[in-house]
């Protein structure tokens, strides 16, 4: 029996290049976006000519949509067997510039939507005995960076559910994954699709020039980097189809993509999850 796989935020970027990957591989997709019969009816048409892809329609900001959403895929397919949380939005500015109403529309995508869809799906996964979760997080993994706080909180907040989970989950055999992309030229990126950035423009500028200069230097050079390393966002699509294809119980729980960071990715979370296994024996030995 083909693999069911859920995936959010599939009308462009990485969702997109996912949904048709995977509907290549031969999976059956679940590709739930918002407005697919308006903003993104042109998406959602190309994706659902695809072999084994249905669209649905879901907002990962609303409590109802996504039950509803689940509810429907349950009904029809009776599985889940894997689902990716690719929905998200991106947010600049300087921290003191973000109301925070604005800061709550950020996590109500990138850190709650993510929370919604696994109190959907956690229960049909403890019922099957297995399941996996794949979370796209961000690059800096467990670090952060200037004019990007709210938006890095949202998805350290990710990385802690991931984490978290994969104990309370272990006698289920629900494993849970991120993947650490880098910067990608992808609709995000580019500024084609609309982020939740700062809103207080009188903050802003009483920040002067000084504040403007340094953004527009960070943003320079990660853009630099990115044409340096010729970054593709296919690569985050193939991570997606390697991590479903491996073995269960073999997945990492981090899974970084980021050939700009030349392996300083890979060390951090090494050297991160080393610390760990030394706190945790002082608590637990």
């Amino acid at each position: 029996m083909k693999k069911v796989i859920f995936i959010t935020g599939p009308s462009t970027g990485f969702g997109r290049l996912s949904a048709i990957t995977l509907s290549n591989a031969g999976y059956t997709v679940i590709a739930g976006m918002r407005e697919v019969k308006g903003k993104n009816a042109a998406p959602a048409r190309e994706l659902s000519a695809l072999p084994g892809v249905e669209v649905i329609e879901i907002d990962v900001t609303s409590d109802h949509s996504v039950k509803d959403a689940f509810t429907s895929v349950l009904s029809k397919y009776g599985t889940i067997d894997v689902l990716v949380n690719n929905a998200g939005a991106l947010g600049f500015g300087l921290l003191e510039a973000f109301s925070v109403e604005q800061v709550k529309k950020l996590f109500e995508v990138n850190f709650y939507g993510v929370i919604r869809t696994y109190q959907e799906v956690l229960p049909v996964m403890r019922k099957a005995g297995k399941g996996l979760i794949i979370n796209i997080t961000s690059g800096a993994s467990g670090h952060t960076l200037p004019f990007m706080i709210p938006y890095m909180a949202s998805k350290f907040g990710v990385e802690a559910i991931s984490e978290g989970l994969q104990d309370e989950l272990s006698e289920y055999n629900i494993e849970n994954v991120t993947i650490q992309p880098g910067v990608y030229p992808t609709e995000m990126t580019d500024g084609s699709k609309a982020g939740i950035h700062s809103d207080r423009e009188k903050i802003t500028a009483d920040y002067g020039q000084s504040a403007t200069d340094k953004f527009n230097a960070l943003g320079a050079g990660l853009y630099g980097k990115m044409a340096q390393y010729d970054m593709n966002p296919q690569v985050i699509a193939n991570g997606i189809l390697e991590l479903i294809a491996m073995e269960d119980g073999s997945r990492p729980v981090r899974f970084p993509l980021d050939a700009i960071a030349e392996g300083t990715d890979k060390e951090f979370i090494e050297a991160r999850a080393a610390n760990k296994a030394k706190w945790l024996a002082k608590y637990t030995s």
